[in-house]
């Protein structure tokens, strides 16, 4: 099960949904995908959907649940019998768990390594595929995500993938989590190994979509990423009207 408990009418822009865009932003672990995401839908009145909260809500399960996130039917199963709700706020995403509010524990190390795990699986994905298209079908969205450009949302309004040098990436995420000392080794290698698993794996791998616009934040600030990406928003709600 899932749910998408919307604040749409909350934050109402007034615009109707034809012309409320579906934005797709992916890219690897630690390119910034999750704060811009959610910076631009605060600046556009949208709501901003995490695809990544899903799995590792879902990893988390299988963590307590104690399942294994090599075994793709016995994690279909838990699947089907869990209820993951993400609630959009002001300040961001709620993710809850049979209704549990996770959004803490679902950013630790564990359920970090766990989602890696659990979204190469084939159903998995395509399950989770599904639910996510259900969410932002009426748009006025910004879904991030690896493969929201390519699987989910192929024909997006606007699809961005924003990258960073490896070395950049790390440091971000170190910093982010407030890692130092013997730790950083291995937080780096936790990173390239994600990396390597969501480039090379058979469902959906990352990759740019073909007419994604690619950004590469190795040099950027925040705020100038922020900046390309209302850019690009605001030309395709010219295109349309909006």
């Amino acid at each position: 099960m899932y749910n998408l408990l919307s604040t749409m009418n909350k934050h109402s822009t007034g615009k109707t949904p034809s012309k409320k865009l579906i934005i797709a932003i992916d890219g690897p672990a630690g390119a910034g995908k999750s704060t811009i995401a959610s910076r631009l839908a605060r600046k556009l009145d949208y709501v901003n959907l995490e695809s990544g909260a899903m799995y590792r809500a879902l990893a988390l399960q299988a963590i307590e649940k104690d399942t294994s996130f090599d075994d793709e039917a016995a994690l279909m199963r838990l699947a089907a019998g869990s209820r993951i709700q993400l609630e959009p706020t002001l300040g961001g995403n709620r993710t809850l768990l049979d209704g549990k509010d996770v959004s803490a524990r679902i950013r630790e190390r564990d359920v970090t390594e766990a989602a890696s795990r659990v979204s190469v699986h084939p159903r998995i994905r395509q399950w989770m595929v599904e639910r996510q298209r259900a969410m932002g079908a009426n748009g006025g969205i910004v879904m991030e995500g690896r493969d929201i450009g390519t699987k989910v949302f192929p024909d997006a309004d606007l699809k961005i993938f924003l990258d960073a040098d490896p070395v950049v990436r790390e440091q971000r995420r170190m910093a982010q989590q407030k890692i130092q000392g013997d730790v950083a080794a291995s937080v780096a290698a936790e990173l390239r190994e994600r990396d390597r698993r969501d480039r090379t794996r058979p469902a959906s791998p990352l990759v740019a979509a073909e007419d994604a616009v690619v950004i590469n934040s190795t040099s950027m600030t925040e705020d100038e990423v922020l900046a390309q990406a209302e850019k690009l928003a605001a030309e395709r709600l010219s295109r349309r009207g909006g």
